[in-house]
């Protein structure tokens, strides 16, 4: 059972409606929003709620147990506090939400309704609708080390147990004339043989997508320039001139491994695993039933 302030359970049973919603939102990026759903500025822990930003919000809804709470704001893109590039940007996916419950006319008589992230958005051209999760969601992600024929801690964070800053396996592109969003014409990579950069990630460091990143989907090479394919379009348009840094991937299997980094002390693979097709098989006629190891020279 809930327990609530003195103060705000005396404004409950008072049967007074002045009640109001605030949001405290803190993104990625270590800012701190706060919205509200009353017509007048609130302010408490240091933090202001901008009122009037159109922010309304669906019944929370809580479950027993280990069941993650959920519930939904719908808001316009008329506060500067929230825009859509930063949106786009993804700036709010993941970001920590609390809701608050506040007497306005008192805000000490607050309660804490609600604590979770922000899951998927969704938005149009003057408005957005993003889920709140609640801290319970996390449980459903999978933690762990996965037993996989690949190295198993790979990605663009580099802790694949490779130094990804050598030049010999992250370059820079600046891109050219030409440049799509999926499909950039790029020069500076001249260094590096076709498809080096194949399933590895591309990160930009210049222009309004700085900081985004995604997987590369192909690296080709046409004259003195490189042509990098991507899976994922930007979030914002690309310009001549922006730049990115692009590294090698490491999610690979045993033998481009050591074709790649040279040996395999640092992989984090498994490649001897028996797969699908093992537990799937059955004896056969002919076959060694002697319970020895399934690879044989």
């Amino acid at each position: 059972m809930r327990v609530l302030a003195p103060a705000l359970q005396t404004a409950l049973d008072s049967g007074a409606s002045t009640l109001a919603r605030c949001w405290r939102i803190t993104r990625r990026d270590g800012v701190v929003l706060g919205f509200t759903d009353h017509d007048l500025a609130l302010s408490f822990d240091g933090v202001s709620y901008e009122p009037g930003t159109g922010l309304t919000s669906s019944a929370v809804e809580a479950g027993t147990g280990l069941a993650a709470d959920s519930h939904a704001v719908e808001g316009a893109l008329s506060s500067d506090q929230i825009t859509a590039e930063d949106i786009a940007l993804g700036l709010f996916s993941g970001a920590e939400v609390a809701l608050f419950t506040v007497d306005w006319t008192n805000v000490e008589a607050r309660t804490l309704l609600s604590r979770g992230q922000i899951g998927e958005i969704r938005r149009g051209n003057i408005a957005f609708e993003a889920e709140i999760v609640g801290l319970s969601d996390r449980l459903n992600q999978p933690q762990g080390r996965a037993f996989i024929h690949t190295s198993t801690q790979a990605g663009p964070s580099g802790n694949c147990g490779v130094d990804l800053s050598d030049p010999a396996y992250r370059g820079t592109g600046t891109l050219t004339t030409g440049s799509e969003a999926v499909r950039l014409i790029a020069e500076g990579l001249s260094a590096y043989a076709e498809g080096w950069f194949t399933g590895g990630n591309l990160r930009w460091i210049s222009g309004r997508n700085t900081g985004v990143q995604g997987p590369v989907k192909a690296h080709l090479v046409a004259s003195d320039e490189a042509i990098i394919e991507l899976w994922l379009t930007p979030p914002l348009p690309i310009g001549e001139g922006d730049q990115f840094e692009i590294t090698v991937n490491c999610n690979v299997t045993a033998g481009v491994w050591k074709e790649r980094f040279g040996s395999l002390e640092d992989f984090r693979g498994f490649p001897h695993i028996p797969g699908d097709d093992v537990a799937a098989s059955y004896p056969q006629t002919g076959g060694a039933h002697d319970g020895g190891s399934l690879f044989r020279n």
